[in-house]
């Protein structure tokens, strides 16, 4: 098979941290406050201007609080987890693999005693009818090494006593996000708009904020993630303060993309980029005999991370391991020719490849990479 003729222009397709925005360039950030305080008040008017933005863009509700934590998402589900679980028995829907990670925290270091795990394997979701939403809910919306997502959220009832908290981070600016069902939502910068890593966000609905305010959990919270001082409620962590130092660069760069995506249409254009750029996809699937979908479902087939199995028989006679070894062989032949970065999935996934096709990325880069997926195939199967 020759090489295909066209090649994208920007080969950024791993799942995080994402694809810079369209005409993305550091002269967007000169006017950072490079060497100011954060709590200078120009700092402070900089993140809070961010946090107004990220309300308006994404419709989140003016009685819900937004703030920044550190370490990313991660960071982010792990200060609700740690700040808020205990109070009444825990579901945990694990379909991912950090869906299993949020397990991990909760049964052996939080040791919560009432835990329920709903598990299924990659491409599946459990059974959500199972959730009892008087107990607290921990899960994925949009898992990344799975490539599928939860539909619906009907599944959480209006008149819950439970908190539902929802890692979120493949999905927000790309789905609607039903905010009256999610209690606690985190997220970070490095997914649907490009924006630098380490920085998270935590949405919280009022039953959350009532929580924080009531509740003590009797383990140790680390200092990076106490939102409470000596049992009251540090409010001004709402209002643009935080907890530790963040990088201004960072914030300067996600304010450009905030403004980028408010530019181009808002929401319901970001979620219309995703939407063409997984057309594409999704009709080279169908014309393709040796590569399918990971998810085996229509229905629960996330449009951002997509993962892609071959299936053809050649291949799937091989172990585990040497289906891997072939993943990361047209991965790295991709990445020679300078085609692609990054499209192997998760070491903990099954083996596949995952393309990232949220709005940062451009529909003619989508269309030009998938015969090059097609080559280095052929070229990686003749010599097995």
């Amino acid at each position: 098979m020759l090489k295909p003729s066209a090649a994208p222009k920007n080969l950024c397709f791993a799942s995080g941290p994402c694809a810079k925005r369209p005409g993305w360039n550091f002269k967007n950030l000169e006017q950072a406050l490079l060497g100011r305080s954060h709590r200078s008040i120009p700092a402070l008017t900089r993140i809070k201007e961010l946090l107004q933005r990220t309300r308006s863009l994404l419709d989140i509700p003016e009685d819900y609080q937004i703030a920044l934590t550190s370490g990313s998402a991660t960071g982010a589900i792990e200060m609700a987890m740690w700040s808020m679980l205990g109070v009444r028995g825990v579901d945990i829907l694990a379909w991912d693999v950090f869906g299993h990670r949020w397990v991990d925290d909760i049964l052996n270091q939080l040791k919560i005693s009432d835990v329920r795990i709903f598990s299924a394997k990659f491409g599946q979701l459990p059974d959500l009818k199972q959730v009892d939403c008087n107990r607290d809910i921990v899960f994925t919306w949009n898992g990344t090494s799975a490539g599928i997502h939860i539909p619906e959220a009907d599944w959480i009832t209006s008149d819950r006593q439970g908190l539902t908290f929802c890692d979120a981070v493949s999905a927000v600016f790309t789905e609607d996000l039903p905010w009256s069902r999610l209690d606690v939502t985190t997220f970070s910068w490095q997914k649907s708009l490009g924006g630098e890593a380490g920085i998270g966000m935590i949405v919280l609905s009022p039953r959350a904020i009532e929580r924080l305010k009531t509740y003590t959990p009797p383990w140790p919270i680390p200092g990076l993630f106490r939102l409470k001082k000596e049992n009251k409620l540090l409010e001004e962590c709402f209002q643009g303060e935080t907890l530790n130092t963040p990088s201004l660069l960072c914030i300067e760069d996600f304010l450009d993309a905030l403004k980028w995506a408010e530019g181009i249409g808002g929401l319901g254009e970001l979620q219309a980029r995703v939407g063409r750029n997984f057309t594409v996809v999704d009709t080279w699937v169908a014309h393709t005999p040796w590569i399918d979908f990971l998810s085996e479902s229509p229905n629960i087939q996330s449009k951002t991370p997509v993962c892609l199995q071959l299936i053809d028989p050649k291949i799937l006679s091989l172990n585990i391991p040497d289906q891997w070894h072939v993943i990361k062989l047209i991965s790295n032949l991709l990445e020679h020719e300078s085609i692609v970065y990054d499209i192997k999935n998760h070491g903990m996934a099954p083996p596949s490849l995952r393309l990232w096709l949220g709005p940062t990325i451009e529909i003619d880069d989508v269309k030009a990479l998938l015969p090059w997926i097609e080559w280095a195939y052929e070229t990686i199967k003749k010599s097995l």
